[in-house]
């Protein structure tokens, strides 16, 4: 693995921004300082004034593989996750198979390893197969779900009795649940009352903000019973804010930390009712585009801490498959290449600062995933060098014909980004000059801590260790 001196550059460090210098070696940083002296490296970066930044960790992408890799593989969303300053991700199970078993996620390891560039978890799926998820977490997936609580993209979704079963034996095993939370029972209401409604603005209506809310609020009093870790997906309304705000304030009131953390996504964040006109089919998603205020709620939930990561739910479909009846058009859209740009303009626009971008963004995504356990998430001596670099002042309009998802269109056309110059995974370059430049199957995969810690009851139980 090559030496790596970045000069000319400037971190994010105890607050404030300062000039700096950074030596790489074997993967990790191993200096951090001012006109630092090395007597031979193989690579100088000269950052010519620019940021060195964390780089990103996408804890929410579906990248379609296996079973569905004309919209996505794990090769094509690994270099957009690369190409936007993402050097982690971790994908979600609704594929095809769904990873629900032994089977299935062995199969999805195999071509991840195969495929990827950056390093990756899985997630392990929860719908019928309560007495699979033990096996799953000694096979090493990094948590549960998205653990579908009413209908969407992959017929994943789990019925009350199951869903509270999946959180006791998710408690049982030490892991983490991963929800996303609409009240299926409200939707499938909703619909019935509903079907005149041709509007694009109908899935909207559909999914208000109270079948949100209601989840949320369903999920967090079996949350607090069971006393279960869980991370909340995609929150997008003012009323779920409202919910996670307060009890994040009764755990801290009872000197608890709170068992339970949320994202929110960029196009929830950047996207609203007023885009259906332009987007048409192509701005369905779950959970919906909301109004402007929550929308506003979602920005303030990012700077006072209630919202703890921003994840892209990157859920690509070609275009023609969107382009279609607002019924029959799937759900979900491109984000993983964005994300981190959107992000970044949002700083360069004040709409948060900077230190608490690189904390949604890497930090905390770290931190919740037990991804710090292998050095993720910090620019520290020590760390993997997991970096982008970034000239905040280079703003400019996003076209789906610069980017590397097989999707080949974005929601946030013509809105402003900052791309990385060079993003950096355990000290290589996987993407420099706007070119992709690390070959398929170097990322590594992060075994999730059931695996870590568990082999010898993964063998009592008949169970053959991973290779």
């Amino acid at each position: 693995m090559p030496d790596v001196l970045i000069k000319n550059t400037r971190i994010y460090y105890d607050n404030v921004l300062q000039p700096a210098e950074i030596i790489i070696e074997d993967g990790k940083i191993a200096k951090i300082g001012k006109d630092l002296r090395v007597s031979s490296s193989d690579m100088i970066i000269d950052a010519e004034g620019a940021l060195t930044l964390p780089a990103g960790i996408d804890v929410h992408v579906h990248f379609r593989d296996p079973g569905m890799t004309s919209k996505e593989n794990w090769h094509t969303g690994s270099c957009a996750a690369a190409a936007g300053g993402i050097t982690t991700v971790i994908d979600q199970p609704n594929t095809v198979p769904p990873t629900t078993d032994r089977r299935s996620f062995e199969q999805k390891l195999k071509v991840a390893r195969k495929k990827s560039i950056v390093d990756f978890g899985i997630n392990g799926g929860v719908t019928g197969n309560i007495d699979k998820l033990k096996e799953l977490w000694k096979l090493g997936v990094t948590a549960f779900g998205e653990i579908f609580m009413a209908e969407s993209t992959g017929g994943l979704n789990i019925n009350e009795e199951d869903f509270e079963g999946a959180l006791a034996e998710i408690k049982r095993l030490g892991a983490l649940a991963s929800i996303h939370a609409e009240d299926e029972k409200v939707r499938l209401e909703l619909e019935d009352m509903l079907k005149s409604d041709s509007s694009y603005e109908y899935h909207s209506r559909v999914r208000p903000n109270f079948c949100e809310a209601g989840a949320v609020q369903k999920a967090m009093g079996l949350i607090n019973a069971l006393e279960v870790r869980a991370h909340f997906c995609h929150i997008s309304t003012l009323e779920a804010v409202g919910i996670i705000r307060k009890e994040k304030y009764l755990a801290r009131r009872d000197k608890k930390q709170p068992l339970f953390s949320c994202e929110v996504t960029p196009h929830h964040l950047f996207l609203s009712t007023h885009d259906w006109e332009r987007l048409r089919s192509f701005g369905k998603m779950n959970p919906p585009l909301r109004n402007m205020q929550s929308i506003k709620a979602l920005a303030n939930g990012l700077n006072d801490g209630t919202i703890d990561l921003v994840a892209s739910d990157h859920a690509p479909h070609l275009e023609f498959e969107k382009d279609t009846d607002i019924r029959a058009a799937p759900a979900g859209v491109p984000g993983v290449e964005t994300l981190m740009p959107l992000m970044l303009a949002a700083v360069r626009k004040n709409i948060l600062p900077l230190g608490q971008m690189i904390r949604l963004t890497s930090w905390n995504p770290a931190r919740i995933f037990g991804l710090d356990r292998y050095s993720k998430g910090r620019l520290a001596v020590g760390f993997d060098a997991d970096l982008m670099i970034v000239n905040p002042r280079e703003l400019q309009p996003i076209r789906a014909d610069m980017l590397h998802s097989k999707a080949g269109w974005t929601p946030f056309e013509g809105m402003d980004g900052v791309f990385p110059r060079y993003t950096l995974s355990r000290g290589e370059a996987l993407w420099m000059e706007e070119s992709i430049t690390a070959k398929p199957g170097r990322g590594n995969f992060l075994e999730g801590r059931g695996k870590m810690d568990g082999d010898d009851d993964c063998l009592e139980d008949g169970l053959e260790a991973d290779d």
